[in-house]
Order: C-alpha cells, then sequence, then structure tokens
C-alpha cells in the first residue's frame, strides 16, 4: 500500500487538481486499487498558489509497484508536466498569481509521522523542507503534494466534488437544483450548504473552472447523500463525475494557541475593517468578519482580548474568532438631574456642577454599564476559511481549551 500525492495542476481562471487527479485515478492499470482520496488545505499565504490552495492524494495498493511507476511515469510525461507555467488573464481575478508549477509524489509505504504537514498548514515552507519521497515529479506543487500524503487525521470532514462537462467549464453559471440544496441542507451531517442569513448557494465555486458543487459533510454518509441527490435533481445540469474527498477543511488544523492581548487603541479603516493594536502587534478584523468586527470596534484602550488566527507576517495577526476576556471599567461625568446636561468638574476633589442651571453634586464619576459580550465570536459562513471550525462544534469547550492545550 503506498500513497500518490498531487497539487498546482490549475491556475486562477482554469483547471482543478481535484480534477487532475480524479483523471489520474480513472485511467490506473487494472492491478492497482483505490482507497482513501484526500483534499487538504494548506497555507493561505503561500507567495506561490494559485487558486484554493489545496492539495489532493490518495491511498494506492498494488503488488506490482514497479508496473505503477512506469504509468505514473508516463502520465506525468503526457498529461501533467505541460501544465507547468500556464498563467491565465482574466479581468474577474485582481490576485496576482504565480504560473502553475505541477508536482507529483509516492510513497511506497504510510510514511512516518511527521510535523511537516503542520508547518505547511500554519506557514510558509521551502523546497528543501520537504521530506523525500521514493519518487517524485515536477516543482513547487511537491510541496502540496506531500503534505496531503502527510496528513495525520487528526480531525477529519467529507467534501463531495462533482465536476461538470467540459464545455460549461468557461461559464461562472452553474445549474444546481435549488429545491434539492434546500434538502440537502437539512441533511443530519451536512454543512455551509447555503449562508443562513441570505440563504445563498455555498456549494459552488464564483469562478471558470470544472467544480459544480462542492457538498461538505462530518461524515462520509451525509457527503455521498448529499452529492447523490444534487446529481439526481432534474434541475441540475449534467454531472461528469463526482467523488467524495475525506479533507482537514473545518477542523482548525492551521491555529496555534490562542493569542491574548490588551487593547492599546482601534482604529476602523473603510467598510468597517479594523485594526487593534495590542503589545504584540496589530491584529486585523477584516470587513466582511461580521460580528468580529463589530466586537473590535466596542473596544477601549486596556480591555483584554483573546484571539485565534492567521499571522502573514511579524506583528500582524488576521482574526478568525475572538473573544473579550476582560473589559476595562469606563466612567462618564454624571448628567444634571433637571437640565439633563453632562455636568463639568469645579476642580480636584470638589465635585461638579451643571453648566445651565448651576447644580452642584459631589459625586464626580458614574461607571458605565458594561458591554454586553456574547463569548467567541467568528465571521458569517461564507467569509470563513476552508479550514475554520465553526465554533458550535466545540461543543462543551471553547476555542482556548483546545488551543492553550
Amino acid at each position: 500500500m503506498g500513497w500518490l500525492g498531487l497539487d498546482d495542476t490549475d491556475t486562477l481562471s482554469e483547471g482543478c487538481t481535484t480534477f487532475s487527479l480524479h483523471l489520474l485515478i480513472s485511467k490506473l492499470p487494472e492491478h492497482v486499487d483505490v482507497g482513501e482520496v484526500r483534499l487538504v488545505r494548506l497555507w493561505p499565504f503561500a507567495r506561490q498558489r494559485t487558486r484554493g490552495n489545496a492539495a489532493v492524494a490518495v491511498e494506492l495498493t498494488t503488488e506490482n509497484e514497479h508496473d505503477l511507476l512506469r504509468f505514473l511515469e508516463s502520465y506525468w510525461n503526457n498529461e501533467l508536466q505541460a501544465l507547468a507555467g500556464a498563467v491565465v488573464l482574466d479581468e474577474h481575478n485582481q490576485r496576482e498569481q504565480s504560473p502553475a508549477d505541477p508536482g507529483m509524489v509516492w510513497f511506497s509505504e504510510s510514511p512516518p509521522p511527521s510535523n511537516f504537514y503542520q508547518k505547511a498548514v500554519s506557514s510558509e515552507v521551502k523546497m528543501k523542507d520537504v521530506p523525500k519521497a521514493d519518487a517524485s515529479w515536477g516543482g513547487m506543487g511537491i510541496i502540496g503534494a506531500t503534505a496531503a500524503v502527510l496528513w495525520p487525521q487528526n480531525d477529519v470532514t467529507w467534501e463531495a466534488i462533482g465536476w461538470r462537462e467540459q464545455h460549461r467549464w468557461p461559464s461562472v453559471e452553474r445549474c444546481v437544483c435549488e429545491s434539492a440544496l434546500a434538502e440537502v441542507a437539512s441533511i443530519d451531517g451536512t454543512f455551509l450548504t447555503r449562508d443562513p442569513r441570505t440563504q445563498r448557494s455555498l456549494i459552488s465555486p464564483r469562478g471558470t473552472c470544472p467544480v459544480l458543487f462542492g457538498v461538505r459533510g462530518r461524515t462520509i454518509q451525509a457527503a455521498q447523500q448529499a452529492a447523490s441527490m444534487l446529481v439526481e435533481a432534474k434541475s441540475t445540469e449534467r454531472v461528469l463525475a463526482w467523488r467524495v474527498f475525506a479533507t482537514n477543511q473545518a477542523t482548525d488544523d492551521h491555529l496555534g494557541m490562542t493569542h491574548t492581548g490588551r487593547v492599546e487603541q482601534v482604529e476602523v479603516l473603510g467598510r468597517g475593517t479594523s485594526v487593534i493594536t495590542t503589545e504584540h502587534g496589530r491584529w486585523m478584523a477584516f470587513a466582511e468578519s461580521g460580528n468580529v468586527k463589530r466586537m473590535a470596534q466596542t473596544l477601549q484602550p486596556g480591555d483584554v482580548i483573546e484571539a485565534l488566527g492567521l499571522a502573514p507576517e511579524l506583528g500582524v495577526l488576521h482574526i478568525e474568532k475572538m473573544r473579550v476576556k476582560h473589559r476595562v471599567t469606563q466612567k462618564k461625568r454624571p448628567l444634571c438631574e433637571a437640565c439633563q446636561r453632562t455636568m463639568k468638574s469645579m476642580g480636584s476633589g470638589q465635585g461638579v456642577r451643571c453648566p445651565v442651571c448651576k447644580q452642584r453634586q459631589s459625586i464626580g464619576w458614574v461607571e458605565l454599564q458594561p458591554h454586553l459580550d456574547l463569548g467567541w465570536v467568528q465571521p458569517p459562513p461564507d467569509a470563513r476559511r476552508h479550514l475554520a471550525k465553526p465554533l458550535e462544534w466545540y461543543l462543551n469547550k471553547t476555542p482556548s481549551d483546545t488551543h492553550n492545550g
């Protein structure tokens, strides 16, 4: 039994690494048995990445490894190698993209435990850091391909991916039956199928690529049932093929320890993006982050907060989950009971006086009611990373319980 990994066969506008693996699997020699198929999301800030920062892998069993390796060599040369260097210019894609640099690896046996996957999902890694495979082909894609093989599966979810017919790939429009999608959303075990606020579908990509849908499940049975319902629905466009992948999505594998910081100041930028300055640097709550952004905007200097997120550079944290651990007591001058005007100080230890009616009182400050906190908050479903675990999945624990050991 061995493992084959593959990555970086797509561009921002076309191709799909999951479909590349599906095609390869469909052409394997008859003596090769296919086991588990994996889709593994990796570090989203990698400098050289194409679209979804995802790599794939498949478990293969054969009595004739030599023949399998000959097939893989031939398939690489004839089908995959030519994809290197592809860059598609598209007015819809504003993000700078790197040329596709496919990579494929083969491990004859299950590799020993390694921290390479954890590095690849939570930081930038270099080619020199990649564990050596029994056979490898290509360029930078070898990094992701190896990480997919070395994923330890401490937590697993599932995604059933359906691919549409080739003539439909250039179109951004997708036809997935709405009534079937509503049924899929009600299946026990599916998640992130529709946005609960708008009911907009969350299972179809918006760009041009082979994927028609990717429906997620907490069990393989839920993912399989959901895909079958969508494929069989009359209003769904024809599906060329579909397959279920084991994934690290919604596992929080990418997150390390909880960050704790004391607020020094909060700056609100365009569209509500908030920059929280703490003693550890700048923590970012982006405009799309919903309750995270709103909580950030209530913070005052001295408040203590906890956050989980990724640091794309030293001193910067992109917040994915946050809570207020302690709020400083806020005070204000009292109001005059008669005039309802804010009273003014008469000097140290002399109390306050109404600027209108001149009424005095000795109590110079009143404490404000603290802002009501709702515990941990997270972005809305359509603004979360693929890897982000929903807060409701923590059951009797909190993210700080999990990420502080």
